[in-house]
């Protein structure tokens, strides 16, 4: 097999329209909203469903390429965003409710002094490095034991929501030192600027449009690798990938880790937007909806479900102040009308209507039947 079969190019269009989209997210919609014409509540509102189309987008590279569904991306997620929270919690300083140099809580349990593990968070370059490492280390150790057991399907769907909610018990526990249930929040600083700011709100949603951006680009190069190749080969049929002598198990433990690692960047950016992460973050529902964002937005398409994240967070933005009650009924109706009638999520409407009107037009043209003239054989 030729090198240009196992590589395949990104097309023009393509590489036009995400620049299109991503001069948009960086540059467009800070501009606007620095001459007033968004407000500062919908550029945070839009960097917390940027977040979210990372946890989407980090679903989508293993269920969507791998055929990996995993129930567990929320705890990446929140892990993420607990590195992060540490770090936001050590600039508050003295200024919390007891004005003494560590967080309120841990004042509030007994603590005369700051737990040694707590420490280190004052830096954040440390708490930047925790971040990759503490949810690779947790994802690398599960998945290792999981592929090297060959647990698949509906199997490892089960394993990792109980993981999810095994650590979630965990995290609700106030003996674990990170909060209990009410998880971190009252946040004033990152990097000496004013996290409550307007300027520092745009400083972080432009900082979020352009992870997002370059982590669409470099999964989009992966998946149209050689490496994305065997990816999708997996997904189909993995028994043939292992007749062919590639180690099935190690392509799934390295993508499992690195959509660990993409989850966790998305919550670490969540954090200082939202202001706020606590356990429920982590909670297995949480996963569920990022399921229901990639469906929805598009399988196995990468743009799919950064459109899925962001339509269906501002559809919940909106149902839940108009229809509080009905949202989940919203959320469970929309997933069956994409199930039954858009397999391909949004991103694949306009295919379905392109091929619809294909059928059509072909079903319209007459008929055109040609007669040949008889032989002079026959005609005798």
């Amino acid at each position: 097999m030729t090198h240009s079969l196992l590589v395949r190019p990104i097309a023009k269009k393509e590489w036009t329209f995400t620049a299109v989209i991503a001069v948009f997210l960086i540059v467009v919609m800070p501009l606007m909203n620095y001459a007033g014409w968004i407000s500062d509540f919908t550029i945070n509102l839009w960097g917390k469903y940027l977040c979210y189309a990372m946890l989407a987008i980090s679903v989508d590279l293993l269920w969507g390429y791998t055929g990996l569904l995993s129930l567990g991306q929320a705890l990446f997620f929140t892990l993420g965003g607990y590195m992060m929270g540490m770090y936001l919690m050590r600039m508050i300083g003295d200024l919390g409710q007891y004005h003494k140099d560590m967080p309120d809580f841990l004042v509030f349990l007994g603590w005369e002094r700051l737990p040694s593990f707590w420490v280190p968070f004052s830096s954040f370059s440390f708490a930047m490095v925790m971040m990759i490492l503490v949810p690779g280390i947790v994802a690398y150790v599960f998945g290792w034991l999981a592929f090297r057991s060959r647990v698949r399907g509906v199997y490892f769907s089960i394993l990792t929501q109980a993981l999810t909610y095994g650590a979630s018990l965990m995290f609700f526990r106030n003996d674990m030192l990170m909060g209990g249930n009410n998880g971190f929040t009252d946040f004033r600083f990152i990097l000496g600027f004013d996290i409550r700011s307007p300027e520092t709100k745009r400083g972080l949603f432009i900082i979020t449009a352009m992870v997002l951006s370059a982590t669409y680009v470099g999964l989009r190069c992966l998946t149209r690798s050689r490496f994305g190749l065997v990816q999708q080969a997996v997904r189909d049929s993995e028994n043939r990938v292992l007749f062919s002598g590639y180690s099935s198990p190690n392509f799934k433990l390295f993508i499992f880790v690195l959509s660990a690692v993409i989850g966790s960047i998305g919550g670490a950016l969540y954090v200082p937007q939202v202001g706020i992460i606590n356990p429920s973050e982590m909670t297995t529902d949480k996963s569920l909806e990022a399921v229901v964002w990639v469906a929805v937005g598009g399988r196995g398409t990468l743009i799919g479900p950064i459109v899925g994240a962001i339509s269906v967070n501002a559809l919940k933005s909106w149902a839940t102040r108009a229809y509080p009650d009905l949202w989940l009924l919203i959320l469970g109706g929309m997933f069956i009308i994409v199930v039954l009638f858009l397999p391909k999520g949004i991103v694949g409407v306009p295919g379905m209507v392109k091929d619809w009107l294909k059928k059509r037009k072909r079903l319209s043209e007459p008929d055109v039947v040609t007669l040949e003239e008889p032989s002079k054989e026959e005609a005798a």
